[in-house]
C-alpha cells in the first residue's frame, strides 16, 4: 500500500476500504442499500415531476419539499455509486480530485438539506401563525429568494472544505476507513497542524446546522403557542396534524447527522463500524422516507403518486 509525503499529495489516489470489520459481509449490506438508493431515486425524481407538472402544487410548502428532493438526490447520488463499486468489485480507488469533489457535494448539499427543512417550518410557522397574510408574505419571488440563499449559503461556506483538504500534506496512509469521502475522515489522514481547519469546520457546522436546528425548535415553540390557543379540540389536532409530516422529516434528518457529526469528533469510544453504518443511513435513508412520509401524509401528492403510477383512469 502506497504511503503518500508532501511532494506527492496532489497526483495522491486513496483507498476507501469500507465499512471496517464488516468487509466480508459488503455484498450482503449492498442489497438494501442498492434498494434503498433506487427508492431514493424513484421517490424524488416523482415527487419533483409531480410538483413541477401540476400548477395546483406551485405553493410555498410543495416548492420547497422539491428544492428538498433535488438537495437529496444530489446527495446519495454523489456516494452511493462509488460504495456500491466498492461493495461489489472491490473498487475503492479514489483519485484526489474526486475525493474533494465528494466532500463539497455532501457536505455543502447536507446543509442545503438544513436550510430547506428551516425554510418550511417556516412556511408552516407563517401558516398556522398568521394564515390571512401568508400569501401575501410567501410570494413565488420571496420562495425563490430564500431557495436562492439557501443554495448560495451552503456553497459559499462549504466551497473552502476541498482547498482546506488539498494542501494537506497526507503522509501517514491513503487508506479511508469509510464508504466515502468525508472532511473528518481525510483530515485525519493528515500529518499536519489541522486545527485551523477542525475550528473552521466546526463553525461552519453550528452557523448551518446548529443554528438551522435551533430556529426550527423556535419556529415550533410558537408553532405550539398558537394551536394550543386555538378554541376547539378538533381545530389543535387538525392543525398539529398538519406539523406531523414536518417533524417526522426533520427527525429522521437530524438524529443520524448529529450522532454522525458527534462521533466523528468526540465519540472516540463508539465503534468505527457502528459510526460509518449510521453516517450511510444519514445519506440514504432521509431521501428514502420524505416522498414516503409526505405521499402518506399529504393528499394531493398521495393523489399525483396514485395517477402517475397506476393504469387507471386520470383523477379529477
Amino acid at each position: 500500500m502506497s504511503v503518500f509525503n508532501t511532494t506527492n499529495v496532489h497526483s495522491a489516489t486513496f483507498l476507501l476500504i469500507g465499512i471496517p470489520g464488516l468487509e466480508a459481509a459488503h455484498v450482503w449490506i449492498s442489497i438494501p442499500f442498492c434498494v434503498v438508493y433506487f427508492l431514493d431515486l424513484l421517490g424524488n425524481c416523482s415527487l419533483v415531476f409531480i410538483i413541477k407538472t401540476d400548477t395546483g402544487l406551485h405553493e410555498p410548502m410543495y416548492l420547497f419539499l422539491s428544492m428538498l428532493a433535488v438537495a437529496d438526490l444530489v446527495v446519495c447520488t454523489t456516494a452511493v455509486p462509488k460504495l456500491l463499486s466498492l461493495f461489489w468489485f472491490h473498487d475503492g480507488e479514489i483519485r484526489l480530485e474526486a475525493c474533494l469533489t465528494q466532500v463539497f457535494l455532501i457536505h455543502s448539499c447536507s446543509t442545503m438539506e438544513s436550510g430547506f427543512l428551516l425554510t418550511m417550518a417556516y412556511d408552516g410557522y407563517v401558516a398556522i401563525c398568521s394564515p390571512l397574510r401568508h400569501s401575501a408574505i410567501l410570494t413565488h419571488p420571496v420562495v425563490g429568494g430564500m431557495g436562492l440563499a439557501v443554495v448560495l449559503r451552503g456553497t459559499v461556506l462549504l466551497s473552502p472544505h476541498p482547498f482546506l483538504l488539498r494542501w494537506l500534506p497526507y503522509c501517514r496512509t491513503n487508506i479511508i476507513s469509510h464508504t466515502y469521502c468525508e472532511f473528518m475522515a481525510l483530515i485525519k489522514l493528515a500529518c499536519a497542524d489541522t486545527r485551523i481547519r477542525r475550528a473552521y469546520s466546526l463553525i461552519v457546522a453550528f452557523l448551518t446546522g446548529g443554528v438551522d436546528f435551533i430556529l426550527i425548535l423556535c419556529s415550533y415553540v410558537l408553532i405550539l403557542h398558537t394551536v394550543f390557543r386555538l378554541p376547539s379540540k378538533d381545530a389543535r389536532l387538525k392543525t398539529l396534524g398538519t406539523c406531523v409530516s414536518h417533524v417526522c422529516v426533520i427527525l429522521v434528518f437530524y438524529t443520524p447527522a448529529f450522532f454522525s457529526f458527534l462521533t466523528h469528533r468526540f465519540g472516540h469510544g463508539v465503534a468505527p463500524h457502528i459510526h460509518i453504518f449510521v453516517a450511510n443511513i444519514y445519506l440514504l435513508v432521509p431521501p428514502m422516507v420524505n416522498p414516503i412520509i409526505y405521499g402518506v401524509r399529504t393528499k394531493r401528492i398521495r393523489d399525483r403518486f396514485l395517477k402517475f403510477f397506476s393504469f387507471s383512469k386520470p383523477l379529477k
